[in-house]
């Protein structure tokens, strides 16, 4: 007989002494005992009823439970954070003061919503500058493709004439002269200076007709790639400019939530880098922008095997007791962290939040669903108990005690536990126990 039985009787055999010593102690019915021997026959057979009764009674208070069949959710549990999936410093590209700021802490904005302008004085000053140099040099260029004027050309054709004629007249005067000195009417010195004058003229009836070739000809292609290259240039200086005033307003990268306000208007900013720490970030960036949150979790290093992308997941925040949020993993990492000697890995959830209620920092717990066990024997984990080296269960028997059955367990899950021999699925387990007859050992899932 099991142990579980003995200690039944016992119980039994201790609420017989209980009874037999109420009966010693109360004298009248030991008086009625003695006095009406005839009555003993009587008196068994209210002793038997009391027994039987108390008996029933313990029996009563023992609660049982159907062995039976349904589908077990494997979850993997892990502790978490909220945290945003983008997190940036909005600063200017350039140092200056910060002229209106359009947004406060708490709006949701836009992906390219306007945040907030900086001064740009002084760099439409530039623009102005860099706008006259362009027309400049468009004008030169527009100069140099059209080539010379009519006018021009025909002066420089007058002009050609005009020396022609010099030309014609000093070299009709040479001639007479040498016909002169031949004859000895005229000196060698003479001669000379009118040879000298004829040269003159000549030179200078072929400059004028280089003159006019070359205006004829227009722009040297050199001249027009020069010229172009002077409106590039001045293009350029106008470009960089229009973008330097572009950059004085602060827009949105991402749509999100204004997390942080660091400067008001009329403050001196400087360009940040988008991770700078909030406590430098504080004294040069405008704002913080965190993006769509997500749950970052830590799973044990025993669990991470059983998570993978695109599983489901149900999170609870401890701010909003009772309330669960759906989730689902976007992201496993592949690089465990060891934090006091405990390794674990990062897993990232993309959570769904229409109505706004988490925040940054809020501590979660998540359910990871790792799998389903579909119509396994279950049996109440609290009905599993270790009797010498086996893991089993009492099974109720009708009109008489219960036995003690091994069983091979598996996966356990809240209160219910897989069972995976030793059960046929129509026995009633013992879910209570006559005091001190019942051993427990914890009982861990197994896969």
């Amino acid at each position: 007989m099991s142990s579980i039985s003995l200690n039944f009787k016992k119980g039994v055999d201790s609420a017989k002494q209980k009874l037999h010593n109420r009966f010693k102690t109360n004298k009248w019915l030991m008086g009625l005992l003695v006095a009406i021997p005839l009555a003993g026959g009587l008196s068994y057979l209210v002793y038997n009823q009391l027994v039987t009764v108390a008996k029933q009674q313990a029996q009563s208070k023992i609660q049982t439970a159907a062995v039976t069949r349904g589908n077990l959710t494997i979850l993997v549990s892990a502790n978490g954070t909220v945290q945003p999936e983008s997190s940036v410093n909005v600063s200017p590209k350039t140092s200056g003061v910060l002229k209106q700021l359009l947004v406060k802490e708490g709006d949701f904005v836009k992906p390219g919503q306007i945040l907030a302008y900086m001064d740009n004085s002084n760099i439409q000053g530039q623009l102005l500058q860099a706008r006259g140099n362009l027309a400049a040099a468009q004008a030169n260029l527009n100069k140099v493709i059209a080539g010379n004027r009519s006018q021009d050309i025909a002066g420089s054709t007058a002009n050609l004439n005009k020396v022609q004629a010099t030309y014609r007249q000093a070299a009709e005067d040479l001639r007479r002269n040498q016909k002169l000195q031949a004859q000895g009417a005229i000196s060698q010195q003479a001669l000379s200076l009118a040879r000298s004058t004829s040269d003159s003229a000549q030179a200078q009836v072929e400059q004028s007709q280089q003159a006019l070739n070359l205006l004829k000809a227009g722009s040297r292609p050199e001249d027009i790639a020069q010229a172009r290259a002077q409106v590039m240039a001045a293009q350029g200086a106008v470009t960089i400019a229009q973008r330097n005033i572009d950059d004085t307003v602060i827009r949105a990268p991402f749509a999100g939530i204004i997390a942080r306000k660091y400067a008001d208007p009329g403050a001196f900013v400087t360009p940040t880098t988008a991770g700078s720490a909030v406590t430098s970030a504080t004294s040069s960036s405008i704002l913080a922008l965190a993006s769509t949150n997500e749950i970052v979790a830590q799973v044990a290093e025993a669990s991470i095997a059983q998570i993978r992308v695109g599983q489901i997941a149900v999170i609870k925040v401890d701010a909003y007791s009772g309330k669960t949020f759906e989730g689902k993993v976007t992201q496993v990492a592949t690089q465990s962290l060891v934090q006091q000697n405990v390794t674990s890995f990062e897993v990232k959830v993309a959570v769904a939040d229409s109505q706004k209620l988490l925040s940054q920092g809020m501590n979660v717990t998540i359910d990871f669903k790792a799998g389903e066990l579909n119509q396994v024997l279950v049996v109440p984990t609290a009905a599993i108990v270790q009797q010498k080296a086996s893991q089993g269960v009492y099974v109720a028997k009708t009109g008489g005690d219960p036995v003690f059955m091994p069983i091979g367990v598996g996966t356990t899950v809240n209160d219910k536990t897989e069972v995976k021999s030793g059960l046929t699925g129509n026995e009633r387990v013992l879910l209570s126990f006559p005091p001190g007859t019942r051993k427990v050992t914890p009982i861990t899932g197994g896969g």
